[in-house]
Parts: C-alpha cells; sequence; structure tokens
C-alpha cells in the first residue's frame, strides 16, 4: 500500500500538469475539449479511485500467486525478455478484461465510469471505476502463470501500463502513421469512446493495437464520421459513486420487477443492455436517439458556483495527497477516517454541483464537520506532524470554503440553490 501510496505521489501531480497543459493548447488552438464542471467531475472519480485502491477495498476470487501455486509452476529468472514477455501478458489480458466490460451487463458496471464523459480529454482518463469489488484479472493472466512470469514483474507492471493509457485521451493528436498499427493511439481511442454506431465496442485495446486487429474489434477512425462521446444511456451526474453503480442500480430494478425467474438471475450475464421483454415494455428508458445532435449535460450557474466547485476540488485533493503522504506512518483508523471524509466530500459538492436539493445542508454539514476533525486531531496530535504542518492551509481552505459557500447561497445574483 505504502509503494502505491508513494507512486500516487509523483503520478497524481504530473497527470494534473498534463491536464493543465493541454488546457491552455487547446485556448491557444481555439479549440477547447474542457468544461470546468466536467473536468472536476473527471479528476474526483479519479480521485475515488484512489481511495478505493489505496484502503484495499474489495476482494479477489484468485490472487495471482495462489493460482500460480495452484498450478504447481515455478517462477522463472527475471531477463530483460520476461519483463517484455510479462507486459505484453499484462496487455493481452487488459483487452479481454476490457472486451468483458464492454459485452456483459454487471461487468459494463464496473466500467461505464470511464466512458461517462461526453467530452474527450486527459481529465476523463482519470474516470475510474470503485464498483469492480470482486477483482477477477488474475484469471485473465492464466498464460503468463503456466509459463512462470513472477509476480513481482506483474506487480510492478500493472500500474505502468495502467498509467500507459493516460496519453491518448485526448483530441489534439491526430493519426500517427506506422505507429497505428502497433499501439493504441488518440485515433484510435476517440473512436473506442465514442457512441456513433459504427464505432461501438471498438478498438478495445490499451496499449498494443494487434489484438483488435487479431480478433475482429479494430474500426479506424472516419473523417466522414467525426466521433461524439458519452454513453447512449445518459449519466445526467456529475457524482462519480452514482454513476458508478447507476447501471447496477438499473439492473437490480429489472431483475426485481420482471415475472420471468430465468430473467432475473440471466439478466446480470447478459449482452450489455440486455432487458427482459415484459420489463422493456412496463418500463421504457429512453437513450440518445440522435448522437449527432443531444443535449450535453451541463449545469447552470455562476461564475463563483462553478469557482466554488473548482475550489473544492483543490481544496480536496490537498487532503487527498497529504493521506497518501502519511499512508505507512498513520494508523489505519485515521487512514480510513481520512478515505472517509474525501469520500464523503467528492460526494457532496459533486451534488452540489448538480444543483440537489438537500446538498447546501450536506456541504455545510461536511464542512464543519471537517473544522472539527482538524481542530480535534490538532490537539489530540492523532496525525502525523507532517500533516498537522499544514493546518493553517487546511483551516484557510474551511473557512473560505463556508463564506463562499453563504455567498453562493445567500447572496449570488445568479442564486442556483437556496435553504
Amino acid at each position: 500500500m505504502e509503494a502505491y501510496a508513494n507512486a500516487l505521489l509523483i503520478a497524481i501531480p504530473l497527470f494534473l500538469i498534463l491536464i493543465l497543459i493541454e488546457i491552455g493548447y487547446g485556448y491557444w488552438k481555439k479549440k477547447q475539449t474542457y468544461t470546468l464542471l466536467d473536468t472536476v467531475s473527471s479528476i474526483s472519480s479519479g480521485m475515488t479511485n484512489i481511495l478505493k485502491d489505496t484502503l484495499g477495498l474489495g476482494m479477489v476470487l484468485i490472487s495471482y500467486p495462489v493460482l500460480q501455486s495452484f498450478l504447481g509452476v515455478s517462477p522463472i529468472q527475471a531477463d530483460w525478455w520476461v519483463w517484455l514477455l510479462a507486459f505484453v501478458f499484462v496487455d493481452f489480458a487488459g483487452y479481454w478484461n476490457h472486451r468483458l466490460s464492454h459485452k456483459i451487463n454487471i461487468f459494463w458496471n464496473q466500467h461505464m465510469i470511464h466512458h461517462s464523459s461526453e467530452h474527450f480529454n486527459l481529465a476523463c482518463a482519470l474516470r475510474q471505476s470503485i464498483s469492480n469489488l470482486i477483482g477477477y484479472f488474475p484469471l485473465l493472466l492464466l498464460p503468463a502463470a503456466l509459463i512462470g512470469i513472477p509476480y513481482e514483474l506483474i506487480a510492478i507492471l500493472a500500474p505502468i501500463h495502467l498509467f500507459a493509457q493516460f496519453w491518448y485521451h485526448t483530441e489534439h493528436i491526430g493519426r500517427l502513421g506506422w505507429l497505428e498499427y502497433v499501439i493504441v493511439t488518440p485515433s484510435q481511442h476517440r473512436v473506442h469512446h465514442a457512441i456513433n454506431e459504427v464505432y461501438i465496442d471498438k478498438n478495445l485495446g490499451q496499449v498494443f493495437s494487434i489484438w483488435d486487429r487479431i480478433f475482429g474489434t479494430f474500426q479506424e477512425e472516419l473523417d466522414a464520421d467525426p466521433p461524439q462521446y458519452g454513453v447512449l444511456k445518459q449519466v445526467a451526474t456529475w457524482n462519480p459513486f452514482t454513476i458508478n453503480f447507476i447501471h447496477f442500480w438499473q439492473i437490480l430494478k429489472d431483475a426485481w420487477h420482471t415475472k420471468s425467474w430465468l430473467d432475473k438471475g440471466r439478466i446480470w450475464f447478459m449482452p450489455t443492455g440486455w432487458r427482459p421483454a415484459d420489463v422493456k415494455t412496463a418500463f421504457p428508458i429512453k437513450g440518445i436517439e440522435d448522437v449527432y445532435n443531444f443535449k450535453r449535460y451541463e449545469v447552470s450557474g455562476s461564475s463563483v458556483f462553478k469557482g466554488y466547485a473548482l475550489f473544492q476540488l483543490i481544496g480536496v485533493a490537498l487532503i487527498l495527497l497529504l493521506s497518501l503522504a502519511v499512508v505507512g506512518v498513520a494508523t489505519q483508523a485515521v487512514l480510513f477516517t481520512l478515505g472517509g471524509y474525501v469520500a464523503l466530500s467528492i460526494c457532496s459538492y459533486s451534488l452540489f454541483m448538480d444543483q440537489w436539493f438537500a446538498s447546501v445542508y450536506t456541504e455545510f454539514t461536511r464542512l464543519l464537520l471537517g473544522v472539527f476533525l482538524l481542530l480535534f486531531a490538532y490537539n489530540t496530535q492523532l496525525i502525523p506532524e507532517f500533516f498537522v504542518s499544514w493546518f493553517w492551509v487546511l483551516l484557510c481552505y474551511f473557512a473560505v470554503s463556508l463564506l463562499v459557500l453563504i455567498y453562493v447561497t445567500f447572496l449570488d445574483s445568479k442564486p442556483t440553490l437556496s435553504l
């Protein structure tokens, strides 16, 4: 956990810098692919995923070492070619994991968050799942286990493989010539994120594009058919927790309402989007019919309202980074308290971004709770000294947040919410 947290302390600032560079480049080229609230939601989604992984939430059906032990295979020596082979195996498993996530109803729930943004940019790459609470990925690494690829190599290469998928989430890079035949490129991944009929469930590769060409899921980006982004059943929210479980909730409701006991069981493992016939008739769901002319989700609000949302992202991201910095030093109780507060904050301020009627109350409550926890931890010395050195910065964050929240609620010339 500590090694993963330390890696994130390097990766997160790097990702944020690259996002800022892309935003600046978009302004320069007069082709801006970002909107503020969508970007806040995307980065917040990434923060929830970091929380889940850092705190070790979820379970794995079978770990890679157990799988290798069960097969009775001894690890081979980690020569340079073994590292290369291990990376290929991780990418091969990633392709099939990605394909399952697109093709099977319940597995789509854990992946839909990544496709939920109706814009395509580096920030949307951070929309990662927290609903994948039961892990099965090691099973897809069976070929690697049979050959004897050491677990240590898989453990090192897996996060590198994930981070290597960040760069191609952009509209600012065109086709890359001969590289299009070797690796996944921005052009190919634009196709993957698109909801145009010709592009649905295409280009499932993660680093190497050869798997799509071998298994028939490759589709070139067409100039005559520019990609349109999002999901066909719009999520219409900025809340990453809602997005993470919205498809699961729909499946659960359909399983409850259908009169067929067979359908109650098989709906979970049918192709993505499948619904029992009686439920489709009784509870129709309208999706996007014209992908070229649909209204993208947006919330109106003053510049102060949007500035408040951005300030919350910055403040809560700081708390998350400080929490990662004390992994290995702080107790489990402290880490879970910090993690719980970050999760509560993201849920609350994203509901405020959605202008949910009760979100003013949740925001006041969680900000006051934050002040209480900060003062309590400072006085009782429950958190490491490194964290305490940021005491005044955090106190200012809470104070400014409360003042701006009062202004937005009571004094803003373009009120969005009221008590």
